[in-house]
């Protein structure tokens, strides 16, 4: 039976609080942590994972990730969290999709290779076809004689598969034997992956001492409780990127014994149940008593995990975020990879940047606030000084705005800045 919290049904405001605080969101821009190996650990775990995009119309969104909760900072100091040995504290590897994931909790995500509750069984599908077993033991075994390949290294004379991925015999072997483990990312050229055996990558420090199976996941479940911060379960199992109908038995087992708590808050459509996790109750009380706030202005990645929550965003903010560069051009309400506007507790905006590095200027296609919201003084003046961080970091000299809608929105942010 799940246990079920007392108290008033919690406003809109308190739970949209507690969502970004979780996200570490909240802080004022003033107050954004410094950048440092330790931060940047430490944020990765908090959120669990960072998602991998390979899109580079501004930088690429596990970057603008991090920019979103520190402001500037630089690139390489993540990367070699990542990629650099005597370094290394993250890696890269299936958690919420491809992700970047704290090397700490490696050994709660072996489970995933099980094709009964991973989101990657189709490696197991394709090793049973006739000489891929043969083909994925030889591409093993060139890697751990040769040292660190990238797909390019090994030579393909057949025809393109496809638009948008090319995934030919050799690059099913990498992305199986990474699935499974036998493979790690050792380095990015070019951003091209260098795949190495795990011994080589896997740093001595780290534990890989076998996890039940059912206690590893209940692990990852509860990361993505406490991450979440107000949720319902749908939210839950998707986040931990989990197949909802294995995982429901252990969704249940955290609310019987207490771990997920049911509560009633508002949301756009009016009052529903909420779960939050039990440690983070604490957190929903303060917020709702307005001891904390969400008082930051900042720019979201299409893949923040921020949106890691099916329709939440609609539910709490009335913000319908939308990933439209796999569309065709005259099907996007809005652009190609817009970055959504967090001011305080308000989603208020969104706008499609492009970033012309010859010219290092960073063009704005189109730029929206949401309806109802006003392009105040107050409002305007944080987008801009947001603005000019997001610019630094790119190294853009100046800024262009296309379009504006509304029209004034795109007048007052050009002057400000």
């Amino acid at each position: 039976m799940a246990k079920k919290a007392s108290g008033p049904i919690y406003p809109l405001t308190a739970l949209r609080t507690v969502v970004l605080h979780t996200q570490l969101l909240s802080a004022p821009n003033s107050a954004s942590p410094a950048p440092t190996p330790d931060t940047i650990v430490n944020l990765v775990k908090l959120l669990g994972y960072v998602q991998i995009d390979t899109l580079h119309v501004v930088n690429r969104a596990h970057h603008v990730t991090l920019w979103a909760r520190f402001g500037s900072y630089d690139i390489d100091d993540f990367h070699q969290l990542i990629y650099t040995p005597g370094q290394r504290r993250l890696y890269e590897g299936w958690g919420h999709a491809a992700s970047i994931i704290p090397l700490e909790h490696y050994r709660y995500h072996r489970w995933r290779t099980d094709p009964k509750v991973s989101y990657n069984p189709g490696f197991q599908e394709w090793v049973n076809k006739k000489d891929n077993r043969q083909l994925a033991e030889q591409t093993l075994a060139r890697i751990r004689a040769e040292g660190g390949l990238r797909l390019g290294d090994f030579e393909h004379k057949g025809p393109k598969r496809g638009e948008w991925y090319d995934w030919r015999p050799s690059k099913q072997a990498l992305e199986a034997l990474f699935a499974w483990g036998d493979l790690m990312v050792a380095d990015r050229v070019n951003f091209h992956r260098v795949y190495d055996v795990r011994e080589r990558v896997l740093p001595e420090w780290v534990d890989t001492t076998p996890v039940d199976p059912d206690e590893a996941r209940c692990f990852c479940l509860e990361q993505a409780a406490r991450a979440l911060g107000v949720f319902e379960p749908r939210h839950l199992t998707f986040y931990a990127y989990m197949r909802a109908t294995p995982a429901r038995s252990l969704v249940k087992s955290l609310l019987t014994d207490g771990t997920l708590v049911e509560i009633q808050g508002e949301s756009m459509n009016g009052k529903q149940k909420w779960l939050v996790h039990r440690d983070n109750l604490p957190l929903l009380h303060r917020a709702a008593d307005g001891e904390i706030k969400a008082e930051r202005t900042t720019f979201l990645a299409p893949f923040d995990s921020l949106f890691w929550a099916q329709n939440r965003d609609q539910k709490l903010w009335g913000f319908n975020q939308l990933l439209e560069c796999y569309k065709p051009a005259d099907q996007r309400a809005y652009g190609y990879f817009c970055l959504p506007i967090l001011h305080k507790d308000r989603l208020v905006g969104r706008f499609d940047p492009k970033l012309d590095r010859q010219s290092d200027v960073l063009h704005l296609k189109a730029l929206y606030l949401e309806p109802g919201i006003e392009p105040d003084d107050k409002l305007v003046a944080e987008v801009a000084n947001t603005m000019r961080d997001f610019l630094s970091w790119h190294g853009a000299k100046s800024l262009t705005i296309e379009k504006s809608d509304p029209a004034a929105f795109g007048k007052k942010l050009m002057s400000a800045l």
